[in-house]
């Protein structure tokens, strides 16, 4: 099915994984002692599509599930949630991947995954909707998708494709080193692409993993900034994000709830800030403009928190104005 709206300049795309998170009913335990699990839909480039969607945004997701109850479920959930689902393969031979998804007590999380491979680790380039791609206004991608072929090459000539008909792109690595060969091939090929970006996202653990310093600090995350950039943000959870840009740079304090799960709490913060971001690129080089849109950001990472799984707890516009203004 081609993409009807191509002509529409503001939809954002989103590349890579969509898997079920199995996350325990009772949290605070190992999955060994887990009484029962929830079944969460998830995968962070899936979740960004939906939280863009959420937000009133115009999103679609490119990926490849497995032609499985659980795939053909996520492929509907894309669907209820108004993500264009045009980019999505079915693969006959290969299961959706699956990941059990630990809540420890301190609400941060582990993972065991269920890949053997899974369908989304095997989508080929030939079987990319490149005329879906070509509308992107926003390309978001993972790195994920970059462990294994065919989809290492799959995701290489997505982005390829985006940047040619003139895409912003937007990069999170969103580090899940258990599925990676080795912590060094991690670190090599999330590095590989970094100068090809034009917005990149990452975590204070993550920032640690790539420069190899326990200091996350300006100095520190000024060492993964390239002349390219348009913007480098890092989040720091309850402490909020930096910010940086060729211009200036700055911190943006969180907001404080009750968590309960963070799963897809950095999703829904790239959603809300490329939704703020896709009409109008300006508010990369004005930072009053910038600090207002990543004060929503940090409001929606942070509503996901209150509630289990990702996908459920991604906010509306209703939901975050409601935070914004009791915080004002």
């Amino acid at each position: 099915m081609a993409y009807n709206g191509v002509n529409d300049k503001s939809l954002i795309v989103s590349f890579g994984e969509m898997l079920i998170d199995f996350v325990p009913t009772t949290s605070g335990v190992s999955l060994a002692e887990a009484p029962g699990f929830l079944k969460a839909p998830g995968g962070a480039p899936a979740n960004v599509a939906i939280a863009v969607s959420r937000l009133g945004g115009k999103s679609a997701f490119v990926g490849k599930l497995g032609d499985d109850e659980f795939g053909h479920m996520l492929a509907g959930i894309l669907k209820e949630n108004d993500v264009i689902a045009s980019g999505i393969n079915f693969d006959t031979g290969a299961r959706t991947a699956l990941a059990f998804v630990t809540l420890r007590a301190d609400g941060e999380r582990e993972f065991m995954f269920y890949r053997n491979p899974s369908a989304d680790m095997l989508l080929r380039p030939e079987e990319l909707n490149l005329e879906l791609i070509r509308s992107a206004k926003v390309f978001h991608y993972g790195s994920i998708s970059l462990i294994v072929e065919p989809c290492r090459s799959a995701h290489l000539e997505a982005m390829k494709v985006a940047k040619e008909a003139g895409a912003l792109l937007s990069y999170d690595p969103n580090l899940r080193l258990p599925l990676w060969p080795s912590a060094e091939e991690a670190r090599e090929q999330i590095l590989k692409i970094w100068d090809e970006a034009d917005v990149i996202k990452v975590s204070d653990v993550e920032l640690e993993f790539l420069t190899g310093s326990n200091k996350i600090d300006d100095e520190t995350a000024l060492t993964l900034w390239r002349p390219s950039f348009k913007l480098l943000l890092v989040t720091l959870g309850e402490n909020g994000c930096k910010y940086y840009t060729k211009d200036f740079h700055g911190t943006v304090e969180a907001f404080h709830v009750e968590t309960i799960d963070t799963t897809g709490a950095g999703d829904s913060f790239i959603g809300a800030l490329l939704c703020k971001i896709v009409d109008d690129q300006s508010v990369l080089e004005d930072e009053q403009k910038l600090r207002e849109v990543l004060r929503f950001a940090n409001a929606c990472g942070a509503i996901t928190t209150t509630k289990k799984g990702a996908i459920p707890a991604l906010p509306t516009p209703s939901e975050v104005h409601k935070l914004l203004n009791a915080s004002k």
